[in-house]
């Protein structure tokens, strides 16, 4: 692993951990055993420089996990359930989800910088993308698929909060279960 992947890596999980105010750069350069200089080589404008190249790392994991699970199920529901299950597993598993949720990043900077916000919105939007395609796959029209993929999006991301916040995988394994459901009513 180059300098600059051991530095992305050790700040996605450090920023997970303890969100990017509770991350000083100092921690960083200690975790990733570096110097300030071979941090500001690799990232010249800083910590927000830093979290938007960790975004995007994010962004790419996430993505192309999500694509491998839905090309490799029939329709949005069993790919959606498999994709849910693996997270749960993970939950259980690790106590925690890490490389699928960068929501906390949102709430805390997506405020206050643009950059980031930006970031946010274009992993969401892949990820809405993702389920639009395949649920346009199954039948949907591009409206129906748009709207439940936002669902979607939302449920999921809610239940990933939830399950950090109550300990237990159980939000994502009722999402999961709810799923058919919601697939018929539209």
């Amino acid at each position: 692993m180059d300098t600059k992947e051991l530095i992305i890596n050790t700040s996605i999980t450090l920023f997970q951990q303890k969100g990017y105010l509770g991350v000083g750069l100092t921690e960083i350069l200690k975790t990733c055993s570096i110097s300030k200089g071979s941090l500001y080589h690799h990232f010249p404008n800083g910590k927000e420089e830093l979290l938007i190249a960790c975004l995007q790392s994010l962004n790419a994991t996430i993505t192309s996990d999500m694509e491998e699970i839905f090309h490799n199920h029939p329709s949005t529901q069993t790919a959606t359930q498999a994709m849910i299950e693996k997270l749960a597993r993970q939950f259980d598993r690790d106590g925690t989800i890490t490389g699928y949720t960068f929501s906390s990043i949102v709430s805390e900077m997506g405020s206050l910088s643009e950059p980031v916000r930006n970031a946010c919105a274009l992993t969401f939007t892949k990820i809405q993308d993702i389920y639009s395609s395949k649920l346009e796959s199954d039948g949907f029209s591009t409206e129906t698929a748009e709207s439940i993929s936002l669902m979607l999006t939302a449920s999921i991301e809610g239940g990933i909060m939830l399950c950090l916040t109550k300990k237990t995988s159980e939000p994502l394994t009722i999402i999961s279960k709810s799923l058919p459901n919601l697939l018929k009513v539209f």
